[in-house]
């Protein structure tokens, strides 16, 4: 992608999100959500109908008359962008790749926040963390990270998103509202996720969201014979005879175990989650994700 391009995708990208942050997400994405709890605001005399756990003892003996603290909602939040952005993004067979999809879904999430004012970071990740950009406001912090998913090449092949979670429980030390952008095709050869231990950590310090982006044609193999297909990520190659019966079945089989497989984690560990493929308005699965909170 040329510089010249770069920024005419980033351009269309910011248009977008604008409106639709403005327009649909801003109200939605502040009620679903909120702050990280109650911050305390200052210390005032009793007053009849106070709550007496609110007492503020030490206040109280000093001045010889009761005190209570006073707290208010604390609104603003620090979001974390975990975007995947191994090879596989690059694979689209209908509108977009999975990468420029994965973009203007980060970016609607981004501005949503600015609009809220909360801190927004990113972590690049691959096989590995790639790049880490920490939380901050504003249009020009807003931009880089959009520039960083769409035009960012991991320097290792792979996807390990448990490797990214434990990234975000070491790097933020406050609880933050952290969505993971992904295939989320990290799992063993039998399907089964890989990343179970690291989000079962992640849940207990930070507010997951999963949203799940895939392209249609991964879900089945088509019948067209015999075919030369390579890995994005590790760069394996071999010939696949799609034209049998029992190979598309087994990969359907394997599709359907590695989807079943991250469900049954995301409904354990109570992670909110949305799927998205690559031929749809992301829209309609967003505001229903925001809704379910």
């Amino acid at each position: 992608m040329t510089p010249e391009e770069l920024i005419k995708k980033v351009r269309k990208i910011e248009i977008r999100t604008k409106a639709l942050s403005h327009q649909i997400f801003a109200g939605e994405y502040h009620s679903a959500f909120k702050g990280r709890g109650m911050a305390f605001s200052e210390v005032r005399e009793y007053q009849w109908g106070d709550d007496v756990r609110s007492m503020d003892w030490n206040v109280t003996a000093r001045m010889n008359s009761p005190h209570v603290k006073v707290f208010e909602e604390e609104r603003e939040l620090t979001v974390v962008l975990m975007v995947d952005v191994s090879r596989s993004g690059l694979f689209g067979t209908a509108v977009k790749t999975k990468r420029e999809q994965i973009a203007e879904i980060a970016a609607t999430l981004a501005f949503s926040a600015i609009l809220n004012n909360d801190k927004v970071g990113c972590i690049l990740f691959a096989d590995t963390v790639e790049k880490f950009i920490p939380p901050a406001k504003g249009r020009t912090h807003f931009l880089r990270i959009i520039r960083e998913i769409l035009e960012y090449e991991p320097r290792m092949g792979g996807t390990n998103i448990g490797e990214a979670l434990r990234y975000l429980t070491s790097a933020i030390k406050k609880k933050c509202t952290a969505f993971v952008l992904s295939d989320m095709l990290d799992v063993n050869p039998d399907g089964t996720p890989r990343y179970e231990e690291a989000l079962k950590v992640a849940v207990n310090r930070h507010d997951i969201s999963v949203i799940r982006v895939t392209d249609p044609r991964e879900k089945t193999l088509p019948n067209v014979g015999l075919v030369h297909a390579k890995d994005a990520e590790t760069g394996a190659s071999r010939w696949i005879n799609t034209g049998s019966r029992a190979t598309r079945e087994a990969y359907s089989k394997w599709f359907g175990t590695a989807t079943s497989g991250a469900d049954k984690l995301f409904l354990r560990y109570k992670v909110d989650h949305a799927d998205i493929g690559t031929q749809e308005d992301f829209v309609r699965p967003l505001m229903t994700l925001f809704a379910a909170r």
